[in-house]
């Protein structure tokens, strides 16, 4: 049995196709796009499918839509509409209201709900020209059984479905789903009972954006920033955010809109200079969010007795915070989903439908890595560089002669195996570089025209974690940061943070031979198991996916060579 997870709502638009319980494919749109997050700016926003992903979804299986079963859809816009009507449709406004219809809904949410409901309509139909072939033979009604799946369920059921754990408490935290911005659950014999939900206007998400947004950053992309910029603040704001989120007990909290710039002076202008107030801003804003996170995850261990915790939602993308909850020992263990965002509820709802259709029982299927993109053989590969007319050379170990080039201070550009589904860049589409160089941190964000205070993150080979990190343990999806040991600070300065930590990445042989591989070789000619791994792209851009997003990149930048499959590209200095 095939089922197809969708997500195609705010923003990550994204594909999952699972197979009797078991994940075989799942990818974000923008990386065939080349649109990041798949936004455009309003009024010209435009609203479609992930087609491109579920082609691909489709392709790396070697079936066509008409043979999927179910396809499951992480919004149910039935949940603001009321109940479904018999033609299974809706004729919505094609324009934007003249007024919002409450507080904290949007004059284009009629317009927004209308592409929802109708995207069967649009799946069976509206296929771009070049793919259009594999979405031939349906109708909006089948031969596929088409499903909403509240945001939120989609979101639990991708913390617990792929989670390691046979039981546990779930919580998510996002901007928005359809009502809610929160959820709590328990998760046990097979069986997953939801405790409560807060529901808008109250959400963690949306403040964070807002202040991401009042900091001169792109809100619902940039948050990551914020988080890195508190780093180097002080609390000097946490009494007023005190006030502005506020938890209430029993698991739930209280967000009050607020006029920032009547609070804090003028909003940064993007791309202004940071002043002190800026960075004492961020770091009040993620203290207290720690805070109230780490009353709402006592209240959950409370109610559910649970020994592990998981978690998703883009809340749940804050590295900073997973640490803190981590770190408070009120759950043996903490996971959370790699894609945890948006993306990521294309997966939860695959699987929860998965589980809800199939008639017998199997094996739990397991998120071990992320590697569920595509991936290029090196037939397809050469073929591209012999395009390109770029001099290029075959080597019979890749990982060896790349270790080489990393002792010697080189940055490369390595594109290996399956993409990583997920923001994460995990070891498939990444930027490699040694830690030992302390100006290596700046030469980076230089090449990916980054902003200066932003760090770069570790890889480590996963039986010496802890030999490089404080209670370092197996972090295979860069989540969550550690303390870097006092003793190894000065052998890898590149990835220390200015508060003393990283946000580490663990890898073993199973999980991607040759990144391992490559690990072990540079150990073995610096002694040094850790390289530096950040995402092969620049500001703006997507990571890259295709052997000819790889060489443009490459080309395009200070990059001073590119692995990708086995062969190399080198730059003369």
């Amino acid at each position: 049995m095939y089922t197809l997870g969708i997500n195609a709502a705010y923003h990550d638009c994204s594909a999952t196709l699972v197979r009797d319980g078991i994940v075989l494919a799942a990818a974000e749109e923008e990386r065939f796009t080349r649109i990041k997050h798949g936004k455009r700016p309003l009024p010209f926003t435009t609203w479609q499918l992930p087609f491109h992903a579920i082609d691909y979804c489709l392709r790396e299986v070697g079936i066509a839509l008409k043979e999927v079963q179910h396809i499951a859809y992480s919004y149910d816009p039935f949940l603001l509409l009321g109940e479904r009507g018999a033609a299974e449709e809706i004729a919505l406004p094609m324009q934007p209201s003249a007024k919002a219809s409450v507080e904290w809904s949007a004059p284009w949410d009629p317009l927004f709900l209308s592409y929802i409901v109708n995207a069967p309509r649009q799946l069976a139909s509206g296929a771009p020209h070049h793919i259009r072939e594999r979405f031939g033979g349906v109708r909006h009604d089948g031969p596929f059984q088409w499903h909403y799946v509240e945001h939120h369920l989609a979101h639990e059921a991708s913390a617990f479905l792929a989670s390691p754990f046979e039981e546990c408490a779930v919580l998510t935290m996002d901007g928005r789903g359809e009502l809610a911005t929160t959820s709590y659950g328990v998760f046990e014999d097979r069986k997953y009972r939801r405790l409560k939900q807060v529901n808008l206007p109250h959400s963690l998400g949306l403040l964070y954006e807002e202040v991401t947004d009042y900091l001169g950053f792109l809100r619902s992309s940039d948050e990551y920033k914020v988080m890195a910029l508190a780093s180097y603040g002080e609390p000097a704001h946490a009494a007023r955010f005190r006030d502005i989120l506020r938890y209430t007990g029993d698991g739930n909290y209280e967000t009050t809109r607020v006029d920032w710039e009547s609070l804090f002076g003028p909003r940064r202008a993007r791309g202004a200079a940071m002043e002190k107030r800026h960075f004492d801003i961020a770091r009040s804003l993620q203290l207290v969010l720690e805070e109230t996170v780490l009353r709402m995850v006592d209240w959950l261990k409370h109610e559910t007795g649970m020994k592990n915790l998981a978690m998703a939602g883009g809340v749940a993308l804050n590295c900073v915070l997973n640490a803190r909850v981590r770190d408070a020992g009120v759950f043996d263990k903490v996971w959370v989903q790699p894609a945890a965002g948006d993306a990521g509820t294309s997966l939860g709802a695959a699987l929860w439908i998965d589980a809800m259709h199939r008639e017998r029982a199997a094996a739990r299927w397991h998120m071990e890595h992320a590697f569920l993109g595509p991936e290029y053989s090196n037939a397809e590969i050469e073929k591209f560089l012999m395009y390109s007319k770029m001099p290029y050379r075959h080597v019979d170990d890749v990982s060896t002669a790349a270790a080489y080039l990393l002792a010697e201070n080189k940055v490369i550009g390595w594109f290996q195996g399956r993409m990583e589904f997920g923001p994460r860049a995990l070891g498939g589409r990444s930027i490699l570089a040694s830690p030992i160089d302390p100006e290596m941190q700046a030469h980076l964000n230089n090449i990916k025209d980054r902003e200066d205070f932003r760090p770069v993150a570790p890889v480590v080979m996963e039986e010496h974690a802890a030999d490089w990190f404080v209670d370092g343990e197996v972090a295979p999806f860069m989540l969550f940061v550690f303390d870097v040991r006092p003793d190894k600070a000065a052998q890898i300065p590149s990835v220390r943070h200015v508060d003393g930590t990283a946000r580490v990445q663990t890898i073993n042989r199973a999980q991607h031979p040759a990144y391992y591989d490559l690990l072990e070789a540079f150990k073995k000619k610096t002694g040094v198991p850790v390289l530096i791994n950040t995402s092969f792209n620049t500001r703006g851009e997507p990571v890259v996916c295709t052997p000819r997003d790889a060489v443009e990149s490459f080309a395009s930048t200070p990059i001073d060579a590119l692995v990708i499959g086995s062969f190399i590209l080198e730059k003369q200095r």
